[in-house]
């Protein structure tokens, strides 16, 4: 699944095989996160998490930051 635009905001939704590679996903996330400094909005529930992003400080819209750190989020998911 690819990432979807509406409403001001990028979404995406990943599925693990379980909880623990949904966290093990997150946790790798996480330093990426920090380090370009721009934190999405997530939810988790056992082996899915939803995904938004957008960037508050533009006025709530999409910007580059926001599709950077898709594409970093996606890089990880794939390894």
């Amino acid at each position: 699944m690819s990432w979807k635009e509406s409403n001001d905001s990028l979404t995406k939704t990943f599925v693990f095989k379980s909880f623990e590679d949904a966290m093990n996903w997150m946790q790798k996330a996480a330093k990426k996160i920090d380090q370009l400094n721009h934190h999405p909005e997530w939810t988790n529930i056992y082996n899915t998490i939803h995904v938004k992003l957008n960037t508050h400080d533009a006025g709530g819209i999409v910007t580059e930051k926001d599709h950077q750190l898709a594409s970093i989020l996606d890089d990880i998911s794939t390894r």
